[in-house]
């Protein structure tokens, strides 16, 4: 009979409920403890395992930097970084465990086919003061290449890096260095203002054999040497046409990616002289693209309007500087121009055929324009 006080649990229902519990807690830790076990395995395997070399059948040269000042477990994150190590937390586990010290800075060819000890020890002894090539190999500089390009190229063809690249292109000490060696070719680029690279231009197209333990120093002052070379004859045509190397250079730079055979490039160099003698704008693409750091062939009217020294359909003059690279046959068309008393200030390619025409007249210009709108589209 229901006298409304809630019914009294057995003792029965009270043990299976402590047992039921007692299984759930034995079950956990029993799962924790296996947790614990496989952990400690992979870690321990893992361990191990990082102790040996990255790979002991890779021979291959990886080039790493090590910064003055730079611990032991930073140094361990560069090297897994560039992949010489499997671990950078066990390399330096391993070589304060081993009490190597005095690590230093500088520039290393390291393989990951090496031990830690070997590297620990090789760490001990020093690098280089900068990057050097670890293997015989060769660059291409192409013609018309600009610095940018060139740099995205260089981590292809040799063991130095982009960065590494860029750091010493844009180095005002060592500028100065290749400025006191070579004066007479890059007196005028030292004064030269608002310049993306001071040495735009100056790097010669040819192919550069790197040599092994050859430095990227050496690599570029070879090709700033070989500019030198191809000029030699031309300095003093350069001074008695009342012109800069740098103002000759940069003029060949727009002729070289405008003109293909060497008949257009010497016409397209007259016009040019002739627009700068009248005081107007060259009106060049290739200076567009540049100021916008990019090689698309259709510009808009908002990108002519490129707030940029280096654009020269806002800013008359030769601009700042080199466009890119040039050809030898580039710079003889800007010292030996053809028809500047044909009085032609314009110009015009056929995309499809590759003829260039060449106007006296805006009107005549806008005539060979619209004439061939359908084949340059």
């Amino acid at each position: 009979m229901d006298n409304g006080t809630n019914p009294t649990p057995s003792r029965q229902d009270s043990g299976n409920k402590r047992s039921f519990v007692r299984r759930i807690m034995v079950g956990v830790v029993s799962l924790l403890v296996i947790l614990a076990v496989a952990i400690g395995f992979i870690g321990y395997h893992y361990f191990q395992s990082a102790l040996k070399p990255m790979n002991s059948s890779n021979n291959n040269v990886v080039q790493v930097h090590v910064p003055m000042g730079a611990t032991s477990n930073k140094i361990g994150q560069i090297l897994q970084d560039k992949k010489v190590v499997k671990s950078g937390m066990v390399f330096n586990y391993y070589v304060k465990s081993n009490k190597f010290t005095n690590f230093r800075a500088g520039y290393y060819q390291l393989k990951p086919s090496m031990t830690l000890k070997q590297i620990a020890k090789q760490l001990q002894k020093g690098g280089s003061a900068e990057p050097i090539q670890s293997t015989a190999g060769k660059v291409l500089m192409r013609e018309g290449e600009t610095i940018d390009q060139l740099a995205a190229e260089i981590p292809i063809q040799t063991d130095f890096t982009k960065k590494e690249f860029m750091s010493l292109i844009t180095d005002k000490a060592f500028f100065n260095q290749l400025a006191a060696k070579y004066p007479q070719l890059l007196g005028s680029a030292k004064k030269a203002k608002n310049v993306r690279y001071q040495l735009e231009g100056y790097l010669a197209p040819a192919t550069y054999q790197a040599g092994k333990k050859m430095t990227l120093k050496q690599l570029i002052t070879q090709m700033v040497a070989k500019t030198d070379q191809n000029l030699q004859g031309s300095y003093a045509t350069i001074k008695k046409q009342k012109r800069t190397v740098q103002e000759t250079l940069t003029l060949a730079s727009l002729v070289e990616r405008e003109g293909v055979t060497q008949s257009d490039r010497n016409k397209i160099a007259g016009v040019f002289l002739n627009r700068i003698d009248a005081g107007m704008a060259l009106q060049s693409d290739i200076s567009v693209q540049y100021a916008l750091k990019t090689t698309k062939k259709t510009l808009t009217y908002k990108d002519l309007k490129k707030e940029s020294p280096y654009n020269l359909y806002i800013n008359t003059g030769y601009g700042p500087g080199p466009f890119d690279n040039p050809s030898v046959s580039s710079v003889k068309a800007v010292l030996h121009p053809a028809d500047r008393k044909k009085g032609y200030y314009y110009f015009i390619a056929n995309t499809k055929t590759g003829k260039v025409y060449f106007s006296e007249t805006y009107a005549q210009h806008q005539e060979k324009t619209s004439s061939l709108a359908s084949d340059n589209k």
